[in-house]
């Protein structure tokens, strides 16, 4: 055991709360001792220091350095009497956890009294600070920065049943922590782990690639291929996708023909289900061509002398190719045929439904291939099938990648891939694949792009629930953005973990800062400090808040920085075919091709 003497650096000043003051010793020999051949370090913010009180050793975090640091009641006579303090140096601590035995535990039973001595921490100390996880239900991710020998370890089960956010700049290494941690997951090769990455740019493809199945629209397997059934969705997010404006009552309408087109689709499709539970927003399918044939139709009939049969059709239309039935041209004045004056002017509206539905960018919405529901609203296959595909497969991961979906439904698409998620696992809790049996991580990089503050999109409302209720029922997050300023401010609250990396602005430090305990938001000025994939975390699935250096993962992900000093090397051969093969990409928005 090391002579205290050698490591003590101060003494307890002040007390106010957790906050505490040290005034350290006039007659240190050096502010980087030696001790054991190791090199040590005084009074670092974030660093630690230890206050011994006989039968348990008190452990703090150092938040504050220099003059600010001296206590309230001294700073007037430091003030006005400069020359009695100047050669005297002082040191702001939070306690954050004890030592009894050789268990360290987070929290403190008893507060130390002034005059009591503080000693650096030792190399045998940190064994103790960052040692104590169980094997069975931690992670190692990365290395802790003041000692690169030790393991920088996370407790699982609070990673994720407390929901956890990775933030930081571009280039500041989130990708990688990400990564890693996921990676971390899956090498613990638990039988029944299932984690759902949702990857707006198909960052994630290569990096996770032997530990994850990849699920994108664009995909040549038709098992990999993305698919989201339009009946899925919620009404009005699914009135969203079409362009032009409805009336309330025109909305009612089609509403009301939805919800009948699901009554008898259910009955086809033998879905044990009563009429009067079915409404607009019931995840049972029925065909989206009929319902466009049957409102197109209704609008375009004339009708006869007595201004209720219609007029015999002049051509025939189709169903499936989404053509409309042609009748006689209404005549002029009291001539038949008349107009039908019952008709809602939905005409454009329906015009801009078909050409949504015979967008190729959104067939893996209107013709999710066996989820398409026939004229009759029959299917091949129900959502149990797509959530198979989705979480109960062998690969511990599923990357769902976005990258092909068109901007402008992002939000509602990504909302309703959640929802249908977490109302499977919601309702399903006591199913062995139910959220609390087996439970599920969710993955939101991006975050930000479709979680924004004040925003009230099916995505927002859909994390905010999860973020609230998730533990309960087993469905944790995983946060990732490089604008927490930009995130609803409920969902970033409820994130027990935060993983931060380097952090330039301002505004986006504030809202971290916010977020973590009050006496240590100092460290959050850390920051901008900090090395790439380099970062600190804080909260429930640390013992202590850690500088940690995470590992470099072997297949840099897509979102890594392109090196312009190694790519403008490379000669490009066939440069026009190059940009014609560019212009084929775009006009298909398919990036493989």
């Amino acid at each position: 055991m090391l002579n205290s003497k050698i490591t003590e650096i101060g003494q307890i000043d002040s007390i106010s709360g957790n906050n505490i003051s040290v005034k350290l010793l006039d007659n240190m020999k050096s502010k980087m001792p030696v001790i054991e051949g190791v090199v040590y370090k005084v009074g670092q913010i974030g660093s630690f220091v230890k206050i011994s009180l006989g039968y348990a050793n008190l452990y703090g975090i150092v938040t504050q350095i220099g003059s600010g640091a001296i206590p309230e009641n001294l700073k007037d006579a430091y003030v006005n009497d400069y020359s009695s303090f100047k050669n005297t140096s002082w040191i702001n601590i939070v306690l954050a956890g004890e030592q009894v035995g050789n268990k360290f535990e987070r929290g403190i039973t008893q507060f130390p009294t002034t005059g009591d001595k503080v000693h650096l921490v030792t190399i045998q100390d940190l064994d103790i600070i960052y040692g104590g996880y169980e094997d069975s239900n931690s992670i190692v991710v990365g290395n802790i920065s003041v000692s690169e020998s030790l393991d920088a370890k996370l407790d699982l089960d609070k990673l994720i049943s407390r929901h956890c956010a990775i933030v930081g700049s571009t280039g500041s290494g989130k990708s990688n922590a990400v990564s890693v941690l996921l990676q971390s997951i899956a090498l613990r090769k638990f039988p029944s782990s299932r984690i759902l990455v949702i990857d707006p740019h198909g960052e994630y493809n290569d990096a996770l690639s032997g530990y994850s199945k990849v699920i994108e629209v664009n995909s040549t397997d038709e098992k990999n291929r993305l698919k989201i059934p339009f009946w899925a969705l919620p009404f009005n997010e699914l009135m969203k996708i079409f362009s032009g404006n409805l009336s309330d009552q025109n909305r009612e309408y089609i509403r009301e023909k939805v919800v009948d087109a699901k009554i008898k689709s259910a009955k086809k499709n033998k879905i044990e289900v009563s009429d009067q539970s079915i409404n607009a927003d019931s995840p049972i399918p029925f065909s989206i061509k009929k319902l466009w044939f049957e409102l197109d139709d209704f609008e375009r009939m004339t009708l006869q002398g007595d201004r209720i049969t219609p007029e015999p059709l002049v051509e025939e239309g189709n169903v499936q190719d989404l053509k409309s039935n042609q009748y006689p041209i209404a005549g002029i004045g009291n001539s038949a045929p008349f107009l039908n004056q019952r008709a809602k002017g939905l005409l454009s509206f329906l015009d801009s439904v078909r050409n949504k539905l015979n967008d190729d960018s959104y067939s893996f919405l209107f013709s999710p291939e066996k989820y398409t529901p026939k004229s009759n609203g029959k299917i091949d296959l129900d959502l149990d099938s797509l959530l198979y595909d989705w979480l109960g497969d062998k690969p511990p991961i599923t990357i769902l990648d976005l990258s092909g979906i068109p901007s402008e439904v992002m939000s509602s698409i990504s909302g309703t891939l959640l929802k249908i998620i977490y109302d499977g696992l919601f309702w399903g809790v006591n199913t062995a694949v139910g959220g609390k049996n087996q439970p599920l991580l969710i993955v939101l990089e991006e975050a930000h792009n479709y979680l924004k503050a004040g925003e009230n999109s099916i995505s927002s409302r859909t994390v905010q629930m999860i973020a609230k209720e998730g533990r309960k029922y087993g469905v944790g997050l995983l946060l990732v953005t490089q604008r927490p300023s930009e995130l609803d401010e409920t969902v970033l609250s409820q994130c027990g973990t935060m993983i931060a990396l380097r952090m330039n602005n301002s505004k986006d430090r504030g809202n971290i800062r916010a977020a973590v305990q009050d006496e240590l938001q100092s460290m959050v000025d850390l920051l901008p400090s900090l090395r790439v994939g380099e970062g600190i975390i804080s909260g429930e699935a640390v013992k202590l808040p850690s500088r940690v250096k995470f590992f470099k993962i072997a297949n840099a992900p897509k979102g890594s920085d392109p090196k312009a000093s190694e790519k403008w090397l490379k000669e490009i051969n066939n440069v026009q075919d190059e940009y014609t093969t560019l212009l084929k990409s775009w006009r298909n928005k398919n990036y493989k091709l």
